[in-house]
Parts: structure tokens; sequence; C-alpha cells
């Protein structure tokens, strides 16, 4: 069976997440993968080893600026006329199977072929009535438009009373490394030079990823370059990490116990509904902004993590698309849940609750605004 797999490669956390997928299509020699990647340009991709010769595109991606969605630049970056170039080139009739990341190249050639398409991520979980701000309409009409597939499975941190999927996410590092004494921070889209300041006067000690390298730091800070197993291992042995509100780190640091503090990214409709749902599953603290008062009183609160351990989902979902995908997502839902093993009280028992249409409780709908059962639209 030949596979075609796009990724949307504007965040770490889709590439993380193939990673993954990569390591579990190992295991099926029956299936021969293509990789596709977009969104971010080429020579800023690295650790690309485990897909092979991979296919690049330019694809959609969006500008961010001093911590928020910049829509200005974002439309001027947009080429159009090449978009559709890659679309109507792409060879998807050579494969049996389109699988999307929400990777738009993929998918919308996919859709204008007929041809059958599979989508994998977080931003599918999008589909269902899940925690998310109350003037998103918009922006669930540019998810739903963004890369559009027959067949598609979300993930999430809770499945919310519906069909899906727990995350791709295997522990950072070693669960059993010794623990130091940094504060792990990874802040990329925030303006480096006022975060960095604010970090500069608290008595912590820093380690910060996702910015420039060459800027002047404090003694209790050092920045780091990109680096797969370098960033797992300083998150495993990190006392706390400091984070925007995305999707895979999360679900990582969640197999560490680690506390989380989280500030979504501003107009980032996926980081703000992410939040919503940390608050709502007491996985993380959730602010408006990081600066040294907001994060020195919350390492002096001393803040508990919570630890959950995921089942291993890349290698089920490998092995659903290698039998065929006759399981029924319901099914397929259902029994990874029954797998899942949640930390301590507070967080909601994901193992005993298999999915089904969800009837939030009062309290729920006063805290969230309401979540309404059923697809939304």
């Amino acid at each position: 069976m030949k596979i075609l797999y796009g990724v949307q490669g504007t965040g770490n956390g889709h590439i993380t997440r193939a990673r993954a997928m990569a390591e579990a299509f190992q295991k099926f020699p029956e299936l021969e993968v293509q990789w596709l990647f977009s969104g971010r340009p080429p020579e800023k991709l690295f650790a690309m080893e485990a897909f092979g010769d991979y296919w690049w595109r330019e694809g959609l991606t969006f500008v961010h600026r001093e911590g928020k969605i910049d829509q200005i630049a974002t439309a001027k970056q947009l080429n159009v006329s090449r978009l559709l170039k890659d679309i109507r080139e792409l060879p998807v009739q050579d494969f049996d199977l389109v699988i999307s990341d929400f990777e738009p190249v993929t998918a919308w050639a996919a859709r204008k072929r007929k041809h059958p398409s599979l989508g994998l991520g977080h931003q599918y979980a999008f589909n269902f009535a899940i925690p998310t701000p109350r003037f998103g309409w918009t922006a669930r009409a540019i998810m739903k438009l963004f890369a559009p597939v027959q067949v598609s499975l979300g993930m999430h941190w809770h499945h919310f009373g519906h069909p899906i999927l727990p995350p791709i996410a295997q522990p950072h590092g070693h669960t059993d490394a010794a623990q130091r004494d940094h504060v792990l921070v990874y802040l990329p889209f925030e303006h480096a030079e006022p975060l960095l300041h604010q970090l500069a006067q608290l008595p912590h000690s820093f380690i910060v990823y996702g910015l420039p390298t060459d800027l002047p730091v404090a003694d209790n800070i050092e920045l780091k370059a990109p680096s797969v197993e370098g960033f797992r291992n300083d998150v495993a042995t990190s006392r706390a990490v400091i984070c925007n509100s995305g999707f895979e780190l999360i679900a990582e640091t969640l197999t560490l116990g680690k506390p989380i503090l989280s500030r979504p990214l501003k107009g980032q409709f996926e980081q703000e509904a992410n939040a919503m749902a940390l608050q709502e599953l007491q996985l993380a603290k959730v602010v408006k902004q990081i600066d040294a008062i907001t994060v020195g009183r919350w390492l002096q609160e001393q803040p508990r993590g919570v630890h959950i351990d995921w089942p291993d989902v890349a290698t089920t979902l490998v092995q659903w698309i290698a039998d065929g995908r006759s399981e029924s997502q319901q099914q397929l839902s259902s029994r990874l849940w029954a797998d899942v093993v949640p930390g301590r009280a507070g967080v909601r028992k994901t193992n005993t609750l298999a999915p089904r249409p969800a009837e939030p409780a009062k309290d729920i709908e006063e805290d969230i605004g309401g979540i309404k059962g059923g697809e939304s639209t």
C-alpha cells in the first residue's frame, strides 16, 4: 500500500507527531510512505532523517509577531498561484491513500481528485463540540477549509464525549532522568528581548528554546538552538515548563508530570481553545502574559504537575491503517481511551469514560460558556 503523508511544518508539534508515526510505520513494511512537508522554509527544517527523501511544498502558514498572529503580514506572504499550482500538480493518483496532518496541499489535491484521504491530528478534533472561544465561528470555518479530508481522526487531551483520540505522545527524554533545577521555557512566538528581560529578574534558572541564540542574556538564562534530543532531555530534567498553548508539547510534558504554565498565542483560535481545555481539565496554569511577577508567583506556589500515561496511539493507528481501517472511529477511540492512565485527582478519569454523546454538567457550561453536544458547524 502506497501512502502520501502530508505534514504541516509551521509548528514543531506536527513534525514531532510525524516522527512518532514514521517510527510506527517501520513496523509495517507493507506500507510504503512518501512524506511531504509544507508551511516552513526547507532550510529551517531540522532532524528530518526519519522521513527519508521527503518532498517539500510552500503551502500555507501564519505570521506571528510579538506573541500574536499578524493578519496583514499573513495575507501578504500568501502565494495563492503557487499554492494552486502545487495542488494541481501533486501526483496523488500514484498513491492508494493520502494522509494529512493538517497539511493543505495534500488534502486539497486529494479532494480535487476525489481520492481517498484521511486526516490525523489535533486540529480535526475541532469538528466536534469541544471547548472553544465564543467568537470562533470564523476560525472554525477556516480550520474546516484549511485541509479538508474524507475521514478525520482528531486528537485531544480528553475526548469530551466524542470519538476523539488521545494524543500521539511519548515522554520527552527518559522518565527516570534526574531532575535538575532549571525551568524549561519554549515561547518561540514571544518578543525575545522583553521576555529575556523579565526572566532575568527572577532567582531561578531558565533554559530557553525557540529564540535566537546570539542574544545577550543574564547569568540565570541559557539559550539553546533547536535539537530534538537536547530539548527532550531538558524537558525531562526540568522542574517545570513554560510554553504557549500548543498541543503536542503539553501532551508530552504530561507524560512526565511536570507543572505547566501556559500562555495562548493571542488571536490564534486553536491555542485559545486549548487554553480553555487546559483550564477545564486542570492540566496547567493558564495566564494572559509571561512576566517576572506572573512567573515568580507561580513558582513560589510550588505548583504540582499532572501525570498522564497515554497509550501507543501511533502504532495502533498504523495497525488500523494496515488492517484496512475497518474498525469504526468510535470503536478505535473507545479502545484507546480504555488504556489511558490518568494522574492525580482533579483530572477527569479518562480511562473510565468511553466516548458518548456529550452531556456537559452545569458547572462546566458556566465555566466555559457552554459545550453543546453533537458535531459543530
